[in-house]
């Protein structure tokens, strides 16, 4: 998965063009997933504990069938417990591969 948070804080921060790099090296492999019959606060417990702003749901068969994101969540909670989500995804951390930034 690549998001447009990835080229931007990596293709971009390193002065690359984005029509010409090869999205390989920002393809972010090992993805925290939440399945189709999690609930939401399943879910948003994983975007906090991983600091992503985006997280792919996927099926039985591991197949991605939706995103939430962070103004998903905007929508559905109440402003104090999105308020802590973006506080813990925004925390500084040691430097860690871009997951579904």
């Amino acid at each position: 998965m690549v998001t447009d948070r990835d080229i931007c804080c990596s293709v971009v921060a390193d002065g690359l063009d984005p029509r010409n790099t090869s999205i390989e090296k920002y393809i972010s492999a090992d993805l925290v997933t939440c399945r189709d019959d999690d609930n939401l606060d399943k879910c948003e417990q994983a975007m906090q504990e991983h600091q992503i702003r985006r997280i792919p749901v996927v099926d039985d068969e591991g197949r991605c069938i939706g995103i939430v994101s962070q103004a998903d969540l905007a929508l559905k909670d109440k402003p104090e417990k999105v308020s802590r989500t973006v506080a813990e995804i925004s925390k500084p951390g040691p430097e860690r591969p871009t997951i579904a930034a």
